[in-house]
Parts: structure tokens; sequence; C-alpha cells
């Protein structure tokens, strides 16, 4: 089950992830602006980060065997618009983009759907293994832009739509839920609101943003910010994006099983300081060898680990029955935190043809981030910690 669904979000997320890799061909193509640009990739994030709350929510109540094939379905019809007619205008394209964040919100189905087949002690690395099917960012880094210039616009999103088709038909048949999962009867509304009461909910929530929300920026941006800040070309921009994608996805897992080890707080306090530290060397854009390249690599590796060890304090802290919805809320402000920036990298170059600014946010919002896990978040663990140990 838990090889199932890490396929599944991999498959979704290529999907999700289709626009990225075009978006400097699309710049060149309809004369878009930097911040067009970042649009255009940025609201695909957007949708699928929204889009998770309630996902989460009906995957507490219907299960992943329902919920996964109907995303993945749903999946396909953006895909099969955007190769055959939504890429000949920024506006059609928006559109396309607007329902392609349906793939994103596959995370949400797969949290709580891994995490009922686990024990407690067991859940940190095998949510962190299924998070290595946000690897599927990868491959879309990897084929799409090698796909259009030997076969047209057409053949990525084509091929897509028939690796949805094919696991959505699998995941139906195949996919089962634990037998001991905790079903959620409550109304939708009335479970999302009993999360929003919840401390950990606000918590893991704000560490994501910044863990898998700066992961995904980067996805989704780099392949820019390497075109426009190193003149690199575009096969080569988005061949190097798709390393910082593998080595993020590499690391997830090994953030969870560090966590189940050692303690997410822990693991969420070491990965954020590697995170201020890149994220300050490369405010002076050095060059690429090595310096530029090592600093990018180190925060791959961070923002993948913190991203695993965020869903092992999840599972750590969260109501049984209500760690989908809890799932939805988190996964959603991660999403969020990627739509953000590629919009704050965006403008600030368009304003001072720089991207230092933006880096030096990013290290200063992980500051934060890190502070905050030293105080309220180690605080919330040890007390969950000292009372499990009690009863």
């Amino acid at each position: 089950m838990l090889a199932l669904a890490t396929i599944g979000f991999a498959v979704n997320f290529w999907a999700w992830a289709l626009l990225s890799p075009l978006g400097p061909r699309f710049k060149d193509d309809l004369s878009l602006s930097s911040f067009e640009q970042s649009l255009l990739v940025a609201v695909p994030v957007l949708v699928g980060s929204l889009g998770r709350v309630p996902v989460g929510a009906l995957t507490d109540r219907y299960g992943g065997r329902v919920m996964f094939p109907l995303v993945t379905t749903a999946t396909i019809v953006p895909v099969l618009y955007l190769g055959l007619a939504g890429h000949s205008s920024l506006a059609a394209l928006l559109v396309g983009g607007f329902f392609l964040g349906i793939g994103g919100t596959a995370f949400a189905v797969g949290v709580p759907f891994v995490s009922a087949w686990f024990p407690p002690e067991r859940r940190g690395l095998a949510i962190g293994v299924f998070g290595t099917g946000m690897g599927g960012t990868a491959i879309s880094a990897l084929t799409t832009v090698n796909l259009v210039d030997a076969r047209g616009m057409a053949s990525p999103f084509l091929v897509t739509a028939a690796v949805l088709a094919t696991y959505a038909v699998l995941a139906a048949f195949l996919l089962r839920d634990a037998p001991n999962r905790s079903v959620s009867s409550e109304p939708l509304t009335r479970r999302l609101a009993a999360t929003a009461r919840l401390a950990v909910t606000w918590q893991t929530a704000a560490l994501y943003a910044l863990a898998f929300g700066g992961y995904v920026a980067f996805s989704v941006y780099l392949p820019t910010y390497l075109k426009t800040g190193y003149s690199l070309a575009q096969a080569d921009a988005a061949n190097r994006m798709a390393g910082f994608v593998l080595l993020a996805v590499l690391m997830r897992p090994v953030g969870g099983w560090l966590a189940d080890l050692v303690g997410p707080t822990r693991v969420l306090e070491g990965a954020l300081f590697v995170v201020v530290a890149a994220a300050a060397v490369q405010t002076a854009t050095p060059s690429l060898a090595p310096v530029g390249t090592l600093a990018f690599l180190a925060m791959a590796g961070a923002l993948g680990a913190a991203s695993g060890a965020t869903f092992a304090l999840v599972a750590l802290l969260a109501p049984a029955d209500k760690v989908g919805s809890v799932t939805g809320v988190v996964g959603a402000a991660g999403g969020l935190g990627g739509f953000v920036p590629p919009l704050v990298m965006g403008a600030v170059h368009d304003a001072l043809d720089s991207y230092a600014l933006g880096l030096a946010l990013l290290a200063l919002v992980a500051s934060a981030a890190l502070a905050f896990t030293f105080t309220a978040v180690q605080r919330a663990t040890a007390h969950r910690t000292s009372g499990t140990r009690a009863a």
C-alpha cells in the first residue's frame, strides 16, 4: 500500500509540475514579464495547496481507496486541455494551471492513508518514503522540455495523461484502506472547525510553509532563477533543478527516519539552521562552481529533511481521526509557502534587477522558524511525550 500510494503521489506531482520547466519558453513565446511568468508557475501551486484542506478532510471520511483514483482522474482533464488547446495565451495557461492544481491535492490523500497502515514508531519513516513521491516534479523537469523539443508541445501532456489514466485504474482495483483506520463521522465543516482549534495544526503548518514551501518554490522557480541570474540554457537550468529536487526527495525519508530516532524537533532545528546559512551565502550570488551549487544542494537536503520531520511531528501530535484534516491544512500551508516566493522573487528582480533581497528574506523567515521550533514546538512535543509515558 505504501508503494502504491507513493507512485500515485509521484504521478500526480508529475502532472502538477508540468508548467514549471516550460516557464522560460512561455516567457519568450508570449512576451511575458518576470511577474507574469512567476504567476503562471505559481497558480497550480496555490490551487493544489488550498484544495488539500477539503481533500484531506474527505480522506478522513472516505479513505484513500476512494480519493486517490478520484483525484488522479480529475487531473487528467486539465493536462489534456493544456496539451491540446490551452498553451496559446497567458489567460488559457492560467485557466489550465488553475485546474492542474488538483494534482497537488494528492498529498493530503496519501499522508492519512499511509499513516493508518503503520504504528506510531514507524510513521516518520513511512510518511518520509511516501514523501519521495514529490520526485514527480523531477520527472517533469527531466522529460518535459526534451519531449517538447522532440515531438511538439502536446507530447509531454499526452504522455502524462496516459500515465495518470493507468494509475487511476490500478488504484481503483488494488488500493485498500487500513482495516483499523479511524473513520471520522463528523460533517465536513464541523471537522474542519475542530481541526482549526488544534494547536498542532498551526504549529506544523508554520513549519511546513517554510520546509515544503521552500522546496516547491525552488522546484518551480529555479529554472527561471538560473536562466536569469546565471544565463544558463533552458535545458541546463531544468537539469540542475532536477538535481535539487532529487536531493530533497532523497532526504525526505531520511528526515522521517531521523525523527523516529531522535525526535522531529531536533531534526527540524538542524535542518533550519542549514537553510539559514545557505540562503545567507546565496544572497551574494556567488559563482555556481562550487559555492552556489553547494549552497543550493545544502538547502535542498535541509528542506527535504525538514519536510519529512514535520509530518513525523503531525503523526506524533495529531489525533488519529483527524490526521487527514490536519494534513490538509498543513499541506495547504506548504503549498502556499511555495506560491508566495516565486511571486516575490519575480517582483524583486523586476524592481531591483537582483535576487539578493528575496534570498535575504528566506534567511530571515528560516531564522524565525528556527526560533519557533526551539520554543513553542519543543514544549508541545515534550508535553505530548510526557503524557504518553504517563498513560
